[in-house]
């Protein structure tokens, strides 16, 4: 609210010509006053409309300025109130207690018309300041919440049972905005590809990243998701981000029929196969980071058995470096967690997520957590 706009001030005094020297000193600067001889007749005006500035007295018969301006704030909180006072004594202790009460400030009757029209001038000023701030951040916050859907929507369903393969994904974002991704399609040969990635940092910047690489996945389904084109994509994709705006991801293209897979993990945490008989292997990174610094260090193919009744676990770091008191959750404790878990995919994912929570805490939610499973059928 402007100064220069018309603004409704409350004066409450017990003695008439201050109420008519105030309204006559701030009537003038186009405020629209409204007074009231004391508290009662104050709390009815307040019933009434609302205020953006009260100015008390005091001493007053029927009610002590202090326990006004509390009253009266209860019902309007974001009332701003000028405490005013005819008594000498202690001036100090009443310019304490009418900050501690929570009063913009205080002032000293006589006082200079002067000194009262900037106080009131610097408090509807801050009050016009906290205005415009508050719907700034609520218009900040609609955006992210957007913005947060429109995320969500790269992702595809959670769940997808096909072609005698199940997937399940799980993702929790540490903010509005995060770095992580997962991504999956099928292939024309019968068998599906996946992607996980992370994105380094979190915000607007990273889900601008994430978007970068969910394009670059999809667009390579003219190369039908071979692994080594999709990572050509999102590295072109993020060739004009800055260097330190770096991505890690796995992707693996399964040929059902071969009992194969095809993978290239850039500088990502090792994606784990277990065999049916509980074995587990390790898919090593095949090259670095994509960054736009490194654009001309290639990432190598390679390619791994993948039987009937196996199962392969991705996830982004977010799981294994969540950290408890001493130290960080590990890959042990997730694979002990996935295989104690029961059932589907989905249960011993969630599985995993339950044993991170309980390990880290509230530091649990300090990054991004992904964690993704392929499962082929066992016959």
């Amino acid at each position: 609210m402007m100064e220069t706009q018309e603004a409704a001030i409350l004066v409450v005094d017990d003695d008439p010509g201050m109420l008519r020297a105030v309204s006559r000193i701030l009537s003038h600067k186009h405020h629209r006053i409204v007074v009231a001889g004391g508290g009662a007749a104050a709390l009815e005006a307040a019933r009434e409309e609302a205020f953006d500035l009260a100015i008390l007295d005091i001493r007053m018969p029927d009610v002590n300025g202090f326990d006004l301006m509390r009253t009266l704030k209860k019902d309007q909180p974001g009332l701003d109130v000028i405490i005013m006072t005819g008594n000498a004594e202690d001036p100090d202790e009443n310019l304490l207690r009418a900050i501690d009460e929570g009063a913009y400030y205080f002032i000293q009757k006589p006082f200079d018309r002067r000194v009262m029209l900037a106080l009131v001038h610097r408090c509807l000023e801050r009050r016009r300041l906290r205005d415009e701030r508050e719907r700034f951040l609520d218009r900040v916050g609609r955006e992210l919440e957007e913005a947060r859907q429109f995320q969500l929507s790269l992702l595809p369903p959670p769940d997808y049972a096909a072609r005698g393969l199940t997937i399940a994904a799980r993702y929790q974002a540490s903010n509005e905005l995060a770095g992580d991704i997962y991504d999956y399609a099928e292939t024309r040969d019968g068998g599906v590809s996946l992607l996980i990635a992370d994105v380094a940092g979190h915000g607007t910047s990273a889900a601008m990243v994430t978007g970068v690489v969910k394009a670059g996945f999809r667009a390579s389904h003219v190369d039908d998701f071979e692994p080594c084109k999709v990572v050509d994509r999102i590295r072109e994709g993020i060739r004009d981000f800055d260097p330190g705006r770096f991505v890690t991801l796995c992707c693996i293209r399964l040929h059902p029929d071969r009992d194969v897979m095809e993978y290239v993990n850039a500088g990502h945490p090792e994606s784990i196969i277990l065999d049916r008989d509980g074995g587990v292997r390790l898919l090593d990174s095949t090259g670095p980071i994509l960054s736009s610094a490194l654009c001309d260090f290639p990432c190598a193919q390679l390619s791994a058995a993948f039987g009937a009744g196996e199962s392969l676990l991705l996830y982004t770091d977010g799981v294994t470096e969540a950290r408890g008191l001493v130290e960080m959750f590990g890959r042990d404790r997730m694979l002990t967690a996935f295989l104690r878990g029961e059932g589907t995919g989905a249960e011993r994912l969630d599985a995993v997520l339950d044993d991170v929570r309980r390990f880290a805490g509230a530091s649990a939610r300090d990054d991004d957590v992904t964690l993704l499973t392929l499962a082929r059928d066992g016959s």
